[in-house]
């Protein structure tokens, strides 16, 4: 085993929040001359950037695999639904199976959020070992060391953002133990956002841009640290770090043609050949995925998710199957049309689909960019062989051109539109293709535009806000807005939903807003004002959900028999259960809304320090 990837490994488990396995054999005790304590895995610079290997390894994994836990956050919004009909155990019902032991589960068929808590402290995890450790090493500067441990900082501080507009109150471990902890307190939201934003206000004089990509960069610090002065209502802070972002850096929008496609600036600033080339100025935070980095086999297979099940449940107009997606049936269309095979889980809702779109120039939404089922066709290999069903390789259709019924006896899973832009990656592994290797943006330039148009409303600088909107919706072609007084945060999220689908992690930003509507009382674009007294029984969070996603509004019913549910409680995930019983020596608290919330104890007001 090479050195770095020894030194990247020797990682300390925190008991009670993240679960770790081992049988104490005889031939798992590592041999003297292997061992790696923090005295020699830590010992200088490399050591310390290996254990930030680790750091960035773990970061990536939420975009990747089958049922990646980036749909998790996105189905609790309005921009998706799970789309998975022909079973329990998807989250649709979440006020069934969003419950603390259901959080256990951690397969394709159910939600993500025990994978957002295990892997949320197994990053801090990583990260504390470097903060712990850091004067162990010896570097060549000041500078050196510093810029390491302002990396740390960041990843420590990024887990800790998600993690508090995931779950709201958390324990806060600030350093490595080497022993089993089973006393987590639960620290105020409040006091880990003061707390990241002191770590992050460090990182941001030392960690620079002049990194390898997939490493953190002064952009990144930067926009997360205006992310943490917006969940902690400091406009100012906010608007002063997103401006020295995107006007004193290396960074920009891009707004032509690039790369090696230059087919339009959107295509080519989503395609993978393109994301991480020193052409490309728009990327903060990269999540690498090369093929043969030995991670993620099959790539990030979005392909599999976001593209309907299209190859079954339609049928032609005199009643025959349509369409089929195996590999025999006609795979040269699929593969030439860069469609793939999906499974249809990563449902658009009609807001995101069709009530966002308000401009026909805009590219993210143009045909060649965007894919309707219409602009399918029929090609079931089995219609050449009737002659008397005209209709293989004719674009496909909803209902019936007479009689008006429905030709897709599944329109959940099955018929919708998806932005083809960002969910084409070409894939060699797999055939129909599900989606290959790609580099991904965790951070980009547009959202900090986003956020600093964010921070223009909450102090009602709302021409400033429009302006900022204004540069991202141009570079998509759109026609700029022009009246300022039409500004609210509808309009930001709206834009939100066009630019960063698939992108952002949608609950955590709709949680962070909900609790800054919460604490500074301002009424939202609903006609409602909100407080923090009773923020899990009335908040932004469900009123914008319910009135955006027709899914959990209408409950809508799948072919299955599930209904899609929701409530204001799920503005804040439920602990899981078993975080809460392996902590056996202090009250870890639960959310409100789930068994468990009434033995809380008072969150603390301070972060404990362990000597």
């Amino acid at each position: 085993m090479n050195t770095l990837l020894k030194r990247s490994i020797y990682i300390l488990s925190v008991a009670g929040l993240v679960a770790c396995s081992g049988c104490g054999k005889d031939w798992l005790k590592p041999e003297p001359q292997s061992f790696f304590t923090p005295e020699n895995a830590f010992n200088d610079a490399a050591g310390m950037r290996a254990g930030l290997v680790a750091c960035a390894r773990n970061a990536r994994i939420e975009y990747y695999g089958d049922n990646p836990p980036i749909l998790t956050e996105m189905l609790f919004s309005e921009v998706t639904v799970e789309g998975i009909t022909d079973k329990s155990g998807p989250a649709q019902d979440l006020n069934l199976l969003i419950t603390p032991d259901n959080t256990a589960f951690d397969d394709a068929d159910h939600s993500k959020i025990g994978w957002y808590w295990r892997e949320g402290y197994r990053g801090i995890k990583y990260a504390n070992s470097v903060i712990t450790f850091i004067d162990n090493a010896k570097y060549a500067s000041e500078a050196e060391r510093n810029a390491i441990l302002g990396s740390a900082y960041f990843h420590r501080s990024l887990r800790y953002y998600r993690l508090a507009n995931q779950f709201g109150d958390i324990p806060v471990p600030l350093k490595e133990y080497n022993y089993p902890k089973l006393d987590f307190q639960t620290v105020k939201r409040e006091v880990v956002l003061q707390q990241i934003m002191k770590d992050l206000e460090f990182a941001e004089k030392w960690v620079q841009d002049n990194v390898s990509k997939g490493e953190v960069t002064k952009g990144a610090v930067r926009h997360l640290l205006t992310k943490v002065y917006l969940a902690l209502g400091k406009f100012d802070e906010a608007i002063a770090m997103s401006s020295t972002l995107i006007n004193s850096g290396p960074y920009s929008l891009m707004r032509n043609p690039f790369g090696s496609t230059k087919k339009n600036v959107i295509w080519d600033l989503h395609r993978p050949e393109n994301k991480s080339i020193n052409e490309n100025k728009e990327g903060l935070f990269m999540v690498i995925d090369r093929f043969g980095d030995g991670q993620f086999d099959g790539g990030i297979r979005i392909m599999r998710q976001a593209v309907p099940y299209w190859g079954t449940y339609i049928t032609t107009p005199i009643g025959r199957k349509g369409t089929a997606d195996g590999v025999g049936a006609n795979v040269e269309y699929v593969q030439s049309n860069f469609i793939g095979r999906g499974i249809g889980r990563c449902r658009p809702t009609p807001y995101s689909q069709y009530e966002i779109w308000d401009d026909a120039n805009d590219l993210r939404h143009a045909k060649g960019n965007w894919m309707n089922m219409e602009d399918m066709v029929y090609n079931d290999p089995d219609l050449k062989k009737a002659p008397a069903d005209t209709s293989y390789m004719k674009n496909l259709r909803l209902r019936h051109p007479v009689s008006g019924a429905l030709l897709c006896s599944d329109t959940i899973r099955s018929w919708f539109g998806w932005p083809q832009y960002k969910i084409f990656i070409p894939d060699a592994e797999n055939s129909p293709m599900q989606g290959g290797h790609t580099d991904w943006y965790m951070f980009r330039l547009a959202e900090t535009y986003l956020l600093r148009a964010e921070a223009y409303f909450w102090k009602g600088e709302l021409a400033n806000a429009m302006a900022d909107i204004n540069q991202v919706r141009t570079r998509a072609q759109c026609a700029p807005y022009a009246d300022a007084s039409k500004v609210n945060m509808a309009m930001i999220l709206d834009e939100r939903a066009r630019e960063l689908f698939f992108e952002e992690p949608r609950k955590t930003e709709l949680t962070r807003i909900s609790f800054l509507f919460a604490k500074t009382g301002k009424m939202a674009e609903n006609g409602k004002t909100y407080k923090l007294d009773n923020f899990s029984d009335a908040n932004y969070f469900y009123d914008r959900t319910i009135s955006k996603n027709v899914f959990y509004r209408d409950g809508i019913v799948t072919n299955h028999g599930d209904k899609y549910t929701i409530s204001p409680y799920h503005v804040l995930w439920p602990v899981p259960s078993s975080a809460i019983q392996a902590n056996s020596s202090a009250r870890m608290n639960q959310n409100k809304g789930y068994v468990g919330f009434a033995g809380n104890v008072p969150a603390l007001d301070t972060i404990p320090i362990d000597k």
